[in-house]
């Protein structure tokens, strides 16, 4: 069917139900960023296939809600299907609660799949309607009565992480949790992230594309926990070591009944901006919620030694696939007729052949020209552009080491020449990444105080990015973690400003994205360490991660400051030494000449 097919299906539907507003977000069961085929109600009701929007469908109008990064490929993919676009933090721009405020009427209906939607913003959609008269419905799959071949949850074999790599075996971890339910005076801690329950468990899967995770969730208490998760994906050696600590596996969908038959006043914490709405109202009335950030996130955001330790081999070992990959692409790239897709595959086939590696930590991004404006493009059959002598190919990929995670961003000059105008942005991108990296600041520093150095070169030009500077990074796990981030916006979340602390990896990665035109990206992995104390206090820093070299003909020496080519000629001597060892003598004698200093 046609997206006007599917919508015209699925407005009858709401008609028989007697719902005049249908919610539909990009979420799973579990609070997901990125979501199995199975979840994926958002793209397949619209046609739009960013990973991040929500939908609102009525009688009168169907609007789409997306941020600054998927504008241009929204407004391309909802050409024709009657959907209006709606772009967030856009002046004049309602958010999907407040058009829902501003048009529900008395006696009317909202509704949604109560398992999709959070059990806060649910809750805050509760609160909108009845105040204006009309009433919330959760019950109904209205999209997967439309989604007639639907694909079914298939999971995939889970595997034990070896302490070799995690630096912390499950006990340890979970014992933690117990003494955090100990301050807080809480029962037990439902926990349905799914990151944060590989991560306690030492567990890693295959169950969502790109993120090495397993569908689940998790109940701790003192002397018990309860994994419900697909039997099926555990081999009987890996159900013996998880009860060895005490970690007993139910069937994926009796977590329901399992919170409906919690003991009267019970203490029950959950994290309500990520658990669902309907796995909250499974707790009876007469137990206490108690409303908690999962401690779970700040414990796997402060990397152990043996982590930090992965992480920097995984990079090393993609620096070397980087590499190899650019010296490749330089040599034939007026050879070979040369297409995104067949460079994105070409890049994936280097990184296969460095070791331990175990595939892409997200979709990649192979842009060309006008293509690298669309901040999160992904080329298709259809779009899929043929390379030429010339202009920019932004290439923001990442891989899953055994080790670790890595992201990476580079625009490649393709020509023997930028323009004045290329050099001019790229150089702008390439100083805000520097200064970023080369920030020195006060403990208790939260991203909000350092995106300005990112920032500041383009401000001076009177341009932006519509995008966070840096987000966290999962170790062999999700490439988008929080809560650290980068960002000039304060977040109104419990965890939205949480401050740098020493073993954080954090993205680094300003752009610039001129439509029609090109786009520019620069991203490195940068880990906090501490750098200095002293009678003023704790200073912190950073250190980069990621190894491989930048454009050095895309770059005007005469737009940096000294500390600027110092930063540059600094970072660029690292990875040469860190990285040519592992190259042959063609690969490494490109590599000296792109690392050479600037003047």
């Amino acid at each position: 069917m046609k997206v006007t097919e599917r919508l015209a299906e699925l407005k009858n539907l709401m008609q028989q139900y007697g719902i005049d507003y249908y919610y539909i977000p990009t979420n799973d069961y579990h609070g997901s960023e990125y979501v199995a085929d199975h979840f994926k109600c958002r793209e397949y009701i619209s046609g739009f296939t960013g990973s991040a929007g929500n939908i609102l469908v009525s009688g009168e109008q169907t609007g789409l809600w997306t941020d600054g990064r998927y504008f241009l490929q929204a407004r391309e993919q909802l050409s024709g299907s009657g959907i209006t676009l709606f772009r967030m933090g856009e002046p004049g721009v309602p958010k999907v609660f407040e058009y829902i405020a501003q048009n529900i009427r008395p006696g009317q209906c909202l509704g949604f799949d109560g398992r999709m939607v959070d059990a806060f913003y649910a809750l805050q959609l509760k609160k909108i309607v009845e105040s204006k008269g009309a009433r919330l419905v959760t019950d109904y799959d209205l999209v997967g009565m439309v989604w007639t071949d639907r694909p079914p949850i298939e999971p995939k074999p889970a595997y034990r992480l070896s302490e070799q790599f995690t630096g912390v075996e499950c006990g340890k971890k979970l014992d933690a949790v117990c003494r955090w339910l100990e301050q807080k005076h809480a029962d037990m801690l439902v926990v349905t992230s799914l990151d944060d329950i590989a991560w306690l468990l030492n567990i890693r899967g295959e169950d969502i594309h790109c993120c090495p995770v397993v569908l689940g969730y998790l109940v701790i208490k003192p002397l018990e926990r309860f994994l419900f998760a697909h039997k099926s994906a555990f081999s009987p050696r890996l159900r013996q070591e998880l009860a060895r600590d005490s970690v007993i596996l139910r069937e994926y969908d009796d977590i329901y009944d399992y919170l409906a038959q919690v003991k009267p006043g019970s203490r029950v914490a959950v994290d309500m901006h990520v658990a669902n709405y309907q796995l909250v109202n499974a707790i009876p009335q007469d137990s206490k919620i108690l409303s908690v950030v999962n401690p779970v996130k700040m414990m796997k955001a402060v990397k152990n030694p043996a982590e930090i330790a992965g992480e920097r081999t995984a990079h090393i070992k993609d620096g070397v696939a980087l590499v190899r990959f650019m010296y490749w692409l330089k040599q034939n790239i007026q050879k070979l007729p040369l297409t995104e897709q067949l460079v994105a595959a070409q890049l994936e086939a280097f990184r296969g052949s460095v070791g331990d590696y175990l595939g892409p930590s997200f979709d990649p991004i192979a842009a060309y020209g006008p293509h690298g404006a669309i901040v999160h493009y992904s080329a298709t059959k259809e779009t899929d552009a043929r390379l030429q002598a010339e202009g920019f190919l932004l290439l923001d990929t990442g891989g899953h080491y055994l080790q670790g995670t890595t992201d990476v961003t580079r625009t490649l000059l393709l020509g023997k020449k930028a323009t004045q105008e290329e050099k001019k942005y790229y150089t702008a991108v390439l100083c805000g990444n520097l200064r970023l990296a080369a920030a020195k600041f006060k403990k208790g520093c939260s991203g909000v105080a350092l995106d300005i150095l990112a920032r500041q070169p383009l401000w001076n030009m009177g341009c932006d990015f519509n995008h966070g500077t840096g987000h966290g990074v999962g170790c062999l796990l999700n490439v988008h973690e929080g809560p650290n981030a980068i960002r000039y916006r304060i977040v109104n979340q419990p965890d939205g400003n949480v401050e740098m602390q020493p073993g954080m990896i954090t993205s680094d990665e300003p752009g610039v994205y001129l439509e029609g035109r090109f786009g520019i990206r620069l991203e490195n992995l940068i880990l906090c360490v501490e750098k200095e104390k002293n009678e003023f206090g704790e200073f912190l820093g950073f250190e980069t991660l990621t190894m491989a070299p930048f454009e050095r003909d895309a770059i005007d020496p005469d737009q940096m400051t000294a500390e600027d080519k110092k930063l540059l000629n600094a970072y660029h001597e690292k990875v040469y030494n860190t990285i040519s060892p592992y190259l042959d003598r063609n690969e490494a004698e490109w590599l000296m000449d792109a690392c050479a200093p600037i003047d």
